[in-house]
């Protein structure tokens, strides 16, 4: 390289590679660059094709890994040009930051979608990224057979989001409808997992074998590709969003489920948060949400649980536990 640009033989070299998966012996020249001429490399693709854990040994051990998802709400917010770092929010920019998040939780954090101009074209992106999704990421990397049963569990998996998912169920479900077997049901269920369009959460705090035989809770990567666009179900939208955030936190994250729940405990430098999500508290849901998150705290050990709602906001205390009622989207914008 610098024997045709000898200009550069003086300066920081910095590679920017995008979808580099597709080229054969990518690994063999980051590897040349960075070890022989001091440059940096940065590789991009797609998840589903370049995982750490599938990346040539030629790398192995000079790679270091970040996983890019979609918009968060804050970068969603930046994205519309919308100042939510002011000293003061007036009445008027917490009405504009609700009201975008209520798109937020509508359609996700999508770059393309994001800045779309209207739902008509935001639904047309998203239609067309599950069809790019499922056909090249699932259907074409893995040589699927049995599309009838990819597709079912396709359908399965992005309409159960943000609940307790049971492969043997859907197995019981459609075993005399569709011709396949158990082991490729989850076969295919794997294949989603790896190319990182859902994700489990485990049952906490059980041992990695008791974990592996409770249900596990499902998640998508983004709540733009949930299957119910249009009946707008904003409380599991809303648990789903939380999720991804405290991902992108670094935490390491688990439901709870002993007499009562409570939608996750984030863990991070041996620290705890039990923390439960729910679109509003009112008469129906307070008691059961509020023991939730209590008995989670009580189980830990720790004096301080949170509530993340749409707009209801409190501090509560029970004996000497302190539970905070925060609304989601000013969660969403703090730092911590």
């Amino acid at each position: 390289m610098l024997e045709l640009k000898p200009e550069l033989a003086e300066k920081k070299i910095l590679f920017l590679l995008d979808e580099v998966q597709n080229v054969p012996g990518f690994e063999k020249f980051a590897r040349r660059v960075v070890e022989h001429e001091g440059a940096s490399v940065y590789l991009s693709g797609s998840s589903s094709k370049l995982m750490p854990s599938q990346i040539s040994t030629v790398l192995r051990g000079r790679a270091w890994s970040i996983e890019v998802l979609p918009f968060s709400f804050r970068e969603y917010l930046k994205a519309s040009n919308i100042d939510f770092e002011k000293t003061f929010l007036t009445t008027s920019d917490k009405s504009i930051i609700k009201r975008n998040f209520t798109s937020f939780l509508t359609w996700g954090g999508f770059p393309e979608v994001a800045l779309a101009n209207t739902d008509f074209e935001k639904k047309k992106i998203l239609e067309e990224y599950l069809n790019a999704m499922f056909f090249k990421d699932i259907v074409e990397r893995y040589k699927i057979s049995n599309l009838p049963l990819i597709k079912t569990l396709f359908d399965q998996l992005f309409s159960s989001y943000s609940t307790k998912i049971s492969l043997t169920a859907i197995y019981k479900q459609y075993k005399d409808k569709l011709s396949f077997s158990k082991d490729s049901l989850f076969e295919y269920y794997r294949y989603f997992l790896e190319s990182m369009l859902v994700f489990e959460v485990r049952k906490f705090p059980d041992s990695v074998y008791k974990r592996a035989r409770n249900p596990a809770k499902l998640y998508l990567v983004d709540v733009g590709l949930a299957k119910d666009t249009f009946s707008k179900n904003f409380g599991k939208r809303l648990e789903n969003i939380v999720f991804i955030e405290l991902r992108r936190r670094g935490y390491e994250i688990f439901y709870f489920d002993e007499k009562r729940e409570c939608d996750f405990i984030a863990k991070k430098d041996n620290e705890f948060i039990p923390i439960q999500v729910t679109y509003e508290l009112n008469d129906l849901n307070r008691t059961r949400e509020v023991e939730g998150v209590i008995e989670a705290c009580k189980f830990l050990g720790v004096k301080r649980g949170l509530i993340l709602t749409n707009e209801d906001e409190e501090e509560l205390k029970f004996d000497k536990i302190i539970v905070d009622v925060i609304p989601a989207y000013k969660w969403l914008l703090s730092r911590s």
